[in-house]
Parts: structure tokens; C-alpha cells; sequence
């Protein structure tokens, strides 16, 4: 991995509120994600994951502090600059229209040429092992199919950046553990960064090259941790095993303590 790709610096997060001093989400955080990482990013519920996210994808601008991507300073005004793909919780496709019209949709918005587009559909479809199903309409597909759907229409713009919004807590545990090797044989396929927001500190643990542990709002730098482990790894491995024990001991303690 080479290095910052990703820059967090000193980035606050403010909200202001009617007749209230302004609620403060984010307060000094800072990181550094290097171009290829998978970062988990692990928090208390409520804590400002999302808010990250949304400043990191250009949908809101920081307080103060700044985010850079490949040498780019993020702002709503600037958000053109980055292409960033997102994977939501919910896959948030469309129901009328079949499977590789909802991955095409985000390319016809960046009015790819239909000829490409259609190329690179079917190279997504592929790559989530959806192509077979491309002519299905989301509501005949599971829960875990409709969510690697969403993947590849995040994929399908070829994004610098990967966004991933606790995309498989709604998921049942076995189906969720599957898309957690696919995500891992995808992104080792497609080279992308991605960061990847999550409660589960057991999933964060598996999938990280590096995970960002952030307090309670407002958020705030708690843990940074490299996790060592080559891939392909797999879930019984003991040594992630000591790496979950050992974050959760600590996350306990933050959490006491914030109490």
C-alpha cells in the first residue's frame, strides 16, 4: 500500500440548533487511509458514523478541519471532483426495474455511453455472481442477493473511493458471513479503498486491514489499529479471535467510562 490516500484532519461537525447551543457530532477526529485499505470504522450507536460518511461522500461540509481524497479537499462544492460509490444498510433499489437496469442507473446518470455501460454491467454482475439474474426484478431476489446488487451498482462507476453503511447488519449471520468472503474477493479484485462503517466488532476485526475505533458523540479518534493478519483470512482464526477479545475489552471501557 502506498501512502495517505484518505486524510482526516482535525475534522469537527456542528449542527446548529434553534434557542440551543449547537450539538457537536464530531470533535477533532483525524486518520490517515492509505490507497487499497479496507477500513472499518466501529463506534457506539449514535456516535456520528453516518455523519462521516456524509462529509467524506461531499453531502454535507465540515465544521472546521478538512478531508482530502488523492490530493482533493471534499466539499459539497467539490464533490464532482471524486467519483465515491455507496453500499447502503437497505440496497435501496427499485422495484420496478430489473436487475441490470438498477445497476445501469447510476452510469446513465453520469451518461456513460450506452455501449460501455452495458460492458460494465455485465462486468459487476459477474463479479457478485448476479449475471444469470440480471433480468429479475429485485422483490423475486433475497435479502443477500438484492444486497450484492447493491454492491455492484456501486462498483459499476468505477469509484475512487468505496463507501459501505453497515451493509450487512440487516442480514441473518450465515448470509451475512458469505457476503463478508465476497466483499474481501471483490475488493482484492478491484484493488478499490474502502471504508467500511459497522457496529459489529467481530465483522470489523475480519474484514479491516485497519480499524478506526471512535467514541461516543461527539466523535472523536479512540483507536486506530492495524490488523496484521494477511488474506484470505477465515472466521476461526484465533489470532482475529484475541484481536475481537481485546477491542471489546476495550470498547467496554470506553463506553463505561463515557457513562
Amino acid at each position: 500500500m502506498s501512502d495517505s490516500y484518505l486524510t482526516i484532519e482535525d475534522l469537527s461537525k456542528e449542527f446548529k440548533r434553534e434557542g440551543e447551543p449547537p450539538l457537536r457530532v464530531i470533535d477533532n477526529l483525524s486518520a490517515r487511509v492509505e490507497d487499497g485499505a479496507l477500513l472499518s470504522i466501529l463506534g457506539p450507536s449514535g456516535c456520528g458514523k453516518s455523519t462521516l460518511l456524509n462529509i467524506i461522500n461531499g453531502l454535507d461540509d465540515v465544521t472546521s478541519g478538512r478531508i482530502t481524497i488523492n490530493g482533493t479537499t471534499i466539499s459539497r462544492r467539490s464533490r464532482s471532483a471524486v467519483k465515491i460509490g455507496v453500499v447502503f444498510q437497505d440496497p435501496r433499489l427499485l422495484n420496478w426495474r430489473t436487475v441490470r437496469d438498477n445497476v445501469r442507473l447510476p452510469l446513465d446518470e453520469l451518461k456513460v455511453p450506452r455501449d460501455e455501460a452495458e460492458e460494465r454491467v455485465d462486468r459487476y454482475l459477474d463479479l457478485v455472481g448476479l449475471r444469470e439474474f440480471g433480468e429479475y426484478y429485485p422483490l423475486r431476489l433475497s435479502g443477500g442477493m438484492r444486497q450484492r446488487v447493491s454492491l455492484a451498482r456501486g462498483l459499476a462507476i468505477e469509484p475512487d473511493l468505496l463507501l459501505a453503511d453497515e451493509p450487512f447488519s440487516a442480514l441473518d449471520e450465515i448470509t451475512a458471513r458469505k457476503l463478508r468472503m465476497e466483499l474481501i474477493r471483490i475488493w482484492q479484485a478491484t484493488g478499490r479503498t474502502i471504508i467500511f462503517v459497522t457496529h459489529n466488532i467481530r465483522e470489523a476485526v475480519f474484514l479491516s486491514t485497519r480499524m478506526l475505533v471512535v467514541t461516543a458523540r461527539p466523535a472523536t479518534t479512540h483507536l486506530d489499529l492495524p490488523i496484521d493478519i494477511p488474506h484470505p483470512r477465515v472466521p476461526e482464526d484465533d489470532r482475529l479471535f484475541e484481536i475481537e477479545k481485546e477491542v471489546t475489552r476495550d470498547f467496554i471501557r470506553m463506553e463505561e467510562a463515557a457513562e
